[in-house]
């Protein structure tokens, strides 16, 4: 029997020389191969649809160094702003236009740290991907009733920006702590374990899986819906990422409605039985933690990091929102403090609020460990 408590429903629960060709169409990377030199890199800056149902930068170009010691005299609000502005002018003239806070456009800071963490990593040797990702989950989900764009494909050397929609972690609501997330804009981020809620910092893509998720009518045929799952590592606040099992998907999950009879499948149980339902969409939404993409999209970004990994930086990180959070409080213009929210989603959710895994977890893990025991609930047979 397939039961609903034992079948996953696809939800997440859980000196550079060469860079390696690539040839990747839908991005208009086409077999680039570039060379850095020792030199040439000194010069560089371094800088979640709703599913209901049923069931830092920690490299920075050589003329920066000197301002680290004088940071911890300043104050948070002005270290961000002093960075950002510094490291901004290594920014590329053909990459500017792409920068602000209009649809379709990338934050200064947000592009600042992405680009930040990918040189990093390929001054270490860890990445050789002629492109690099980014997020800003502070941007709202829809705009002139259209899926907003927040998630980011850059490919420097092909002068390539490509801006596309991406969701959001939806939290939950429990008794002892509301960490929920509306549908157009995110106001709780967290990295603890079964909060379903986005963390921002630095990740880079590691390895996909593909599994099956059940059958689906389509045409007038049933036929099997497998979804890849690009699983995420992390570092500083986002190391847990495996643990949460966050990684990015499309945005399409299958919910069951029955058991349908197909022993010559190879995905049918001991009884000849696989699970069967109806794909649901929810591009641009909210997720339950992960990044998610259009199925389109989806199979764009899944080619360009297959075997070939490359760096994620999210934003907001857990400094961010603590920033602020705090001048909202204290009546403060951001933008003036030196800080960066979506102005729309700031107004829609008053103040952020961050979520940190030592205090939520114990919150979390208590809940989990109050629910009843139930047996695991069968789908009925389809008629």
């Amino acid at each position: 029997m397939v039961a609903l408590g034992e079948m996953d429903q696809g939800f997440c629960t859980g000196s550079i020389q060469g860079v390696s060709t690539h040839v990747f169409d839908r991005f208009g990377l086409i077999a680039a191969i570039a060379d850095f030199s020792t030199s040439q890199m000194c010069n560089l800056c371094y800088t979640s649809a709703e599913v209901d149902q049923a069931g830092d930068v920690s490299m920075l170009s050589h003329s920066l160094r000197l301002a680290i010691a004088a940071t911890i005299l300043i104050p948070m609000a002005g270290v961000l702003s002093t960075q950002a502005s510094a490291q901004s002018s290594d920014i590329p003239n053909w990459l500017r236009k792409h920068v602000g806070t209009g649809e379709g456009q990338i934050a200064r800071v947000v592009l600042t740290r992405a680009r930040a963490l990918y040189f990093e990593k390929r001054r270490q040797g860890k990445i050789s991907n002629p492109c690099y990702l980014a997020k800003d989950a502070t941007r709202p989900s829809t705009v002139g009733g259209r899926p907003g764009r927040r998630f980011y494909v850059i490919c420097e050397d092909r002068r390539m920006f490509r801006a596309v929609s991406s969701g959001y972690g939806n939290g939950r609501k429990l008794q002892r702590a509301n960490f929920s997330n509306g549908r157009q804009c995110a106001k709780n981020f967290s990295n603890a374990e079964g909060s379903k809620l986005t963390m921002g910092g630095a990740y880079v893509t590691a390895e996909s899986r593909t599994s099956f998720k059940g059958y689906y009518t389509q045409g007038g045929r049933k036929v099997p819906f497998h979804r890849t799952f690009l699983l995420f590592d992390g570092e500083g606040e986002t190391s847990n990422a495996r643990e949460r099992a966050i990684g990015g998907h499309q945005a399409v999950f299958l919910k069951w409605q029955c058991r349908m009879k197909k022993p010559q499948s190879p995905h049918a149980d001991k009884e000849g039985y696989v699970p069967y339902g109806r794909l649901v969409n929810y591009t641009g939404g909210r997720s339950n933690g992960c990044t998610t993409w259009s199925p389109s999209e989806s199979r764009d970004i899944l080619a360009l990091t297959n075997g070939n990994p490359t760096t994620l930086y999210i934003y907001p990180e857990g400094k961010d929102i603590n920033a602020v959070a705090k001048a909202v409080q204290k009546g403060m213009s951001v933008p003036g403090a030196g800080l960066y929210w979506s102005a729309t989603c700031l107004k829609a959710i008053g103040a952020p609020r961050f979520w940190p895994k030592r205090t939520l977890q114990p919150v979390i893990n208590q809940w989990r460990q109050s629910l009843p025991k139930q047996p695991p609930l069968e789908l009925p047979i389809c008629k």
